[in-house]
């Protein structure tokens, strides 16, 4: 089987998910640290606007195994609303976050919102646009982590993001990824065949209630 699939909707999410604009703004606790996150459902943002729970499981599964942050090189794909890369950087990570260009005002807002008062223990988050498969060029290529929730959704864009990763991860970079196991999206086919083309793959957590797996990865040597 390859790495394409069929034309999927994500979740599903339709051009009238979100008729009207309207905000919400969320306080979450995570690793000693409080991020209050905005929220802003539209028709335009789509899967970017919320914070899913594969978010808050990457969050809390880097706390529990006490994954380096601080002054590691960190980068985020399909950053979202930002929670798991505002979260490094609040703990000490050079952190960088990257959505669609759509998804921008939303991400830099939430990183506004949560600079520390005594400012970034590290430089201050920097927020840029990225398209998988067709830009990563411009990124650096010696990053220490690479973090990625819930971005497995969509077969047509695995082999674009299966690129990307191999790019960014070629200096010895760690990936994390924290996805829901949604079958009709063909996720397992991502985890279980498309990533093992080019990385070391490993489940190193699994919630059944709610249907969430963590997978660290690490490019093959033989790449």
């Amino acid at each position: 089987m390859t790495c394409s699939g069929e034309e999927d909707d994500p979740f599903p999410v339709e051009d009238c998910l979100f008729a009207d604009t309207f905000s919400q703004e969320t306080v979450f606790s995570l690793w000693g640290e409080e991020l209050k996150i905005r929220q802003v459902f539209g028709a335009n943002l789509g899967v970017a606007a919320p914070v899913w729970k594969a978010a808050l499981h990457l969050c809390r599964y880097m706390e529990e195994q006490s994954v380096e942050l601080r002054g590691q090189r960190v980068i985020e794909l399909g950053a979202g609303t930002g929670v798991v890369g505002i979260l490094a950087a609040r703990l000490g990570a050079a952190m960088t976050l990257t959505d669609l260009p759509l998804a921008l005002a939303q991400l830099q807002a939430n990183v506004s919102l949560n600079m520390p008062s005594s400012g970034w223990p590290s430089s201050p988050p920097t927020v840029l646009p990225l398209s998988w498969g067709e830009d990563h060029m411009n990124f650096p290529s010696d990053w220490d982590l690479v973090l990625c929730s819930d971005i497995i959704y969509l077969p047509e864009t695995y082999p674009l993001l299966l690129e990307t990763l191999t790019y960014l991860s070629k200096n010895g970079a760690v990936v994390y990824f924290s996805s829901k196991m949604r079958k009709e999206h063909k996720t397992q086919v991502f985890y279980e065949e498309c990533l093992p083309s080019r990385f070391n793959v490993e489940l190193v957590q699994r919630d059944d209630k709610r249907n969430i797996n963590i997978y660290r990865a690490s490019l093959r040597t033989d790449q």
